[in-house]
């Protein structure tokens, strides 16, 4: 196990296909980035990052993640040097991650958000279409692309009504993605994750990282909603390996290009179930701040993963329990207090 790394190992190749693999990861030093490239470097892939920011406490550069990988300075933005990287590294597999994740960022700034989220999506995809070796595409869309809707939980047939900005931001890379797959034939396939938690989350605004850091600091978590805001919360590792297993079934079946899959442990909760989940694991008798300062978000969402079940024979591999529990851990690890 790496120096950072924590908890249990993410996946284990046992086919070979990520062997010597060239595979390009936008978003590397996010939370899921981190994780994938984990995966990637375990199961031997000759792995490429684009780094915009330096992050010196994410898990890409903690675990050293950073002195195993081809690093590329730039912005995701950046058609001419995505092009030059396909090019120059002969990149096989592309897994989009690179995004402007918050949604209180995306209330504040949506131009940067649109920016990002949107025009650094076609900028990739158009650099792809452009590659004689790109062979697969994963772009990682997401639950909020669906907007709200009364019927759920969501599946892949759910019109995608993004109203906020991050929502719109998601909705909008999700219809380009499909776009280059149906009109030019672009090797791609869209993920729609729930909330995604776990070791190496420094948006201490989120719920679990927030929850977590408070208890050990023995000070009350502060909850921005009312607490009863519902939705799936999805461990980083087992989207890490999601990732990976769509882009093994790409290769394998070409014919899923322009398809999307819902990934989550389909399991519906409010914040305040998640808070009082952590309080009993963490041992702690704090209670939260409820702000109910939330605005401009998604009240009910959750997902269904039927189709990664039946098409790719998906299942997640933690539960909730197991996934904070290592959750919880990793943050130890980080705070010092353990």
């Amino acid at each position: 196990m790496r120096r950072g790394s924590y908890g249990s190992e993410v996946r284990v190749a046992t086919n070979g296909f990520w062997l010597d693999r060239s595979t390009l990861v936008t978003g590397a030093t996010g939370l899921v980035g981190g994780w994938l490239v984990h995966c990637l470097v375990g199961c031997g892939a000759d792995v490429v990052c684009l780094v915009r920011d330096s992050v010196p406490q994410c898990e890409f550069v903690r675990s050293g993640l950073d002195q195993e990988c081809k690093v590329v300075r730039g912005d995701v933005c950046d058609q001419p040097l995505l092009e030059r990287i396909l090019g120059e590294f002969e990149i096989d597999t592309v897994i989009h991650l690179a995004a402007q994740t918050i949604v209180g960022i995306a209330n504040r700034n949506p131009a940067s958000t649109f920016s990002s989220n949107i025009g650094g999506t076609w900028a990739l995809l158009e650099a792809c279409r452009r590659s004689p070796t790109v062979k697969q595409i994963v772009l990682a869309s997401s639950d909020k692309a669906y907007g709200e809707h009364e019927h759920l939980p969501y599946n892949e047939e759910t019109p995608l009504e993004g109203i906020h900005p991050y929502d719109v931001s998601k909705s909008c890379a999700d219809f380009i993605a499909r776009s280059y797959a149906r009109t030019f034939g672009l090797p791609v396939v869209v993920t729609r994750c729930g909330n995604f938690y776990g070791g190496g989350d420094l948006n201490w605004n989120r719920v679990v990282p927030g929850t977590i850091r408070s208890v050990f600091r023995n000070q009350p978590p502060v909850i921005r909603s009312d607490g009863l805001f519902v939705r799936d919360y999805f461990y980083v590792k087992d989207g890490a390996a999601a990732y990976m297993t769509l882009a093994e079934a790409l290769a394998k079946d070409s014919r899923l290009s322009g398809e999307v899959f819902n990934f989550s442990n389909e399991t519906q909760l409010t914040v305040l179930q998640v808070v009082d989940r952590i309080l009993h694991m963490m041992g702690s008798d704090l209670r939260p701040v409820i702000r109910n300062e939330a605005n401009n978000e998604i009240r009910r969402q959750y997902l269904t993963a039927a189709k990664a079940r039946h098409v790719l024979n998906w299942q997640p591999k933690f539960t909730l329990d197991q996934g904070l529990r290592e959750t919880i851990a990793w943050y130890g690890h980080f705070l010092g207090v353990s």
